[in-house]
Order: C-alpha cells, then structure tokens, then sequence
C-alpha cells in the first residue's frame, strides 16, 4: 500500500504558503479520481459528497473494489451494444 511521505522542509513550505499542485493519478470512475501533490506527495481522493479527503488505506480499497465494478461494467456495456448492433 502506499504511504503519504514526509515531504522535505522546502517542499513543504511551498505547499503551506502557496497551496498544493495536485495532479490526477488515478481515474477510478468517472466521477472518483485520486489526485497527489506535485510537491509534497500529499494524496486525496474524492468521497462520496465529491469532496477531496485523504486517501486512507480504507478509502484505497473502496476506490479499487469501486473500479473493478465499473470496468465489468463497461465491459459488459460494451460488449452488449456489439451484439445488439449485430441484430
């Protein structure tokens, strides 16, 4: 499992006076995404409201189980609109 780092002294100075540079690392859905500070290796994810928390060991498996959900089922919408295009 991953761990948020401690972050040397300047990185985090420059994310308290600045804020942080996140970067989308992970697309869970099309609404979930996990997102890491540039700087500071700070990791978040979005709830269930659509709000950033901390991406927590509970919150890392609930966005995995999450994402097999969704690519089975795209998977199986996929392979339905083929064969109903077929008929």
């Amino acid at each position: 499992m991953k761990k948020t780092t401690n972050a040397p002294a300047p990185m985090r100075i420059y994310c308290d006076l600045f804020g942080h540079n996140y970067e989308m690392t992970k697309k869970v859905t099309l609404h979930v995404k996990e997102y890491t500070c540039k700087c500071c290796k700070r990791q978040l994810t979005t709830n269930g409201n659509g709000k950033l928390t901390e991406l927590t060991p509970k919150f890392q498996e609930i966005n995995s189980i999450l994402e097999e959900i969704y690519t089975r089922r795209m998977i199986r919408l996929k392979n339905k609109t083929l064969s109903s295009s077929i008929y």
